[in-house]
């Protein structure tokens, strides 16, 4: 059996599991509070470039999965298959991967925080240059994204898609360079925002970072192949090994023989910026950021906030997933025992690079309650990684009081959430974030806690050992606690000032 009909058998079989745990997840907690936009991986220089990439990005799938794309290069023709949906629903066929020819190739997991969920917008996206080709894949969002798509269109650009994403590409098809590298340089000199891309071209495999390093983008290597992803995790699956991370306002040129080309475009900043929730919510458990695993900095979110905030209780539960960490590491700190006091299904899942384990299909639906008999009469106390809307919080905590339980206090490993984002992530309005207009008692009393405590900022760049914040430099992008957003807001203020046309497209579309 081929590399690739192992890696589409395997996809078929991961599927039903994944959908399995996100809808047991989704049955006690609901929908995810936060939606990061996407996650990318590209690799270069082995024949099985596809098939990695299929594989790369269903590690990749927490990131986005609305939808899926890949696009390779032969050393002749780009290949490009995009589909709604799941990576595990859309390239389980070995004759769908064994289509996208070449030893190169790139892919995309979607969400979308700007354009509709729509075929057209599904990455990567591809264009013919003058006399070459490129497909590119971004994860991030552009803040002055609509202020130059207005430019552009003024001046005659026809866009495909409603997707920013797209600006990357017309700037460079516009740009009067002759490599793909130097048109892409000349691009990414006006733009705002964050983004990490993959870009697929003739002339090898580009990676870029955005100058304050607020997407993150790793480098990696499988037996000489460079690959680049958005976390290790999708290095993991594959048996790959980590090199570094791109440094912010980094372009890495990745040749198939191996060699890298690094070109520090932006002046190096004296401290990097990178986005604070990828720490506090969206990586995975097991990857590795600037050298440390994100389980354990989770777990010292909990001792820090065991520190600030304890509690006379019985046991300590988190809300799954993302809070199992922070509630262990509350638990450890406080002595109080750690338990589930929500009970759901688990699939636990594995790496590719152990074929020969028989998979175990997980089709049985179970069903989802507190834990009654563990927590009936007993002083809980909620450990959770953020309080958005707050509407998750009033939903658990009035589920375990009617389980029986004497008590619910709850406890945030983070500081509230008090200012929208423009990089990437859905947090909502000013208007709907319930910390804005309500003090910690008003939101203790609208979700029926016992009692409420939220992580200090301090109380968290302490955890992550960058000692107080230092507000002349900040560790991290941490806009959404503090309001200090670390790039221009170019098309926010323009909107402000009524100065922008929002409609991006008059055309609508079913799929």
């Amino acid at each position: 059996m081929s590399f690739t009909q192992r890696a589409a058998r395997f996809l078929k079989a991961e599927g039903p599991g994944f959908r399995a745990h996100k809808a047991a997840l989704e049955a006690v907690v609901g929908p995810p509070k936060l939606i990061e936009e996407c996650g990318v991986f590209g690799v270069i220089g082995t024949k099985d470039a596809a098939a990695l990439t299929a594989l790369g990005l269903h590690a990749l799938q927490h990131r986005g999965q609305e939808a899926a794309g890949i696009a390779s290069f032969d050393g002749k023709h780009f290949h490009n298959e995009r589909f709604l949906g799941l990576v595990s629903d859309n390239f389980s066929d070995a004759a769908t991967l064994g289509g996208l020819k070449g030893d190169c190739a790139i892919g995309h997991t979607r969400y979308s925080t700007q354009g509709e969920t729509v075929l057209r917008n599904v990455q990567p996206l591809y264009a013919d240059l003058d006399q070459t080709g490129v497909a590119i894949a971004h994860n991030g969002n552009l803040t002055n994204s609509k202020t130059l798509r207005a430019d552009l269109v003024r001046r005659g650009c026809i866009f495909q898609s409603t997707s920013d994403s797209e600006i990357f590409l017309q700037l460079t098809a516009r740009s009067q360079y002759l490599s793909v590298t130097d048109k892409l340089i000349e691009a990414l000199k006006q733009i705002e925002g964050a983004y990490a891309l993959t870009v697929l071209t003739p002339e090898g495999l580009i990676g870029a970072r955005d100058p304050v390093g607020i997407r993150p983008l790793v480098l990696g290597d499988l037996q000489g192949a460079p690959i680049l992803a958005s976390e290790t995790c999708a290095l993991d699956i594959i048996g790959a090994e980590f090199v570094r991370d791109i440094k912010p306002g980094e372009v890495v040129v990745c040749k198939a023989d191996g060699t890298i080309e690094s070109r520090q475009i932006f002046p190096a900043q004296a401290q990097a910026r990178p986005c604070i929730f990828e720490l506090i919510y969206f990586a995975k458990p097991n990857s590795i950021v600037d050298g440390e695993s994100v389980y354990e900095l989770r777990k010292r979110l909990g001792e820090r906030l065991a520190k600030e905030a304890p509690c006379e209780a019985d046991l300590v539960s988190p809300i799954p997933d993302s809070g199992v960490p922070a509630a262990i590491g509350y638990a450890q700190k406080t002595g109080l025992p750690y338990e589930m006091a929500l009970i759901r299904s688990h699939h636990i899942g594995r790496t590719f690079i152990e074929p020969e384990q028989k998979i175990r299909e997980a089709g049985v639906k179970r069903k989802h309650s507190p834990n009654r008999g563990l927590i009936e009469g007993k002083r809980v106390v909620l450990i959770d990684d953020s309080i958005v809307r707050g509407t998750t919080s009033r939903k658990i905590t009035e589920m375990l009081r009617n389980a029986g339980a004497r008590e619910v206090h709850m406890r945030v490993a983070c500081p509230p959430i008090l200012h929208p984002d423009f990089y990437g992530i859905n947090t909502p309005s000013y208007e709907e974030l319930i910390a804005v207009d309500h003090s910690i008692e008003d939101i203790r009393k609208m979700i029926g806690a016992d009692s409420l405590a939220f992580l200090s900022l301090d109380g968290l760049y302490k955890a992550f050992r960058k000692g107080k914040r230092d507000q002349s430099a900040p560790a991290f992008t941490d806009h959404c606690f503090t309001g200090d957003y670390p790039t221009k807001l170019t098309d926010r203020d323009a909107e402000a000032r009524n100065a922008m046309v929002t409609q991006l497209s008059f055309l609508a579309e079913t799929s």
